[in-house]
């Protein structure tokens, strides 16, 4: 079940960059992120998932299937988003380690989308045993 990170017992606020707290310091409201076995479901499922880290890092190793909309690009428009993504379904939003996808979650619920950012992005995807590709190459 998607949690929400305003639970201050569940996260701990040091994992947010400038940005993601308010100036008395709360973690901005919002903000949803699900666990990788959570996230594993609904990528059997052939849940949409977008990759909002830079193009280097996507191609380093990215999960399968997930398309590519790097953060920066996503910030400056959603346009490419309302072309590629569908908002009548659940999206779930990676990163190399779940910080950006967090900032792109937030963007595009505001945008009427239901995101949802993966706890640990690619990297506790890997730690988890999952398969990343990378070009043509499928990798443990």
């Amino acid at each position: 079940m998607p949690w929400n990170t305003t639970d201050q017992s569940r996260v701990g606020t040091e994992r947010y960059p400038t940005g993601y707290m308010s100036q008395e310091g709360e973690v901005l409201s919002g903000m949803r992120e699900v666990s990788v076995s959570e996230f594993a479901k609904a990528h059997a499922a052939a849940a949409a998932v977008i990759d909002v880290g830079d193009v280097e890092e996507y191609n380093r190793g990215h999960v399968p299937g997930a398309l590519s909309l790097p953060l920066g690009d996503l910030s400056r428009d959603l346009t490419a988003a309302r072309c590629q993504i569908r908002r009548d379904a659940p999206v779930y939003v990676v990163c190399a380690a779940g910080n950006r996808s967090l900032i792109a979650t937030g963007m595009l619920m505001r945008a009427g989308y239901d995101a949802y950012s993966v706890y640990g992005g690619t990297t506790g995807w890997v730690r988890a045993g999952r398969p990343v590709v990378g070009g043509d190459r499928v990798r443990h």
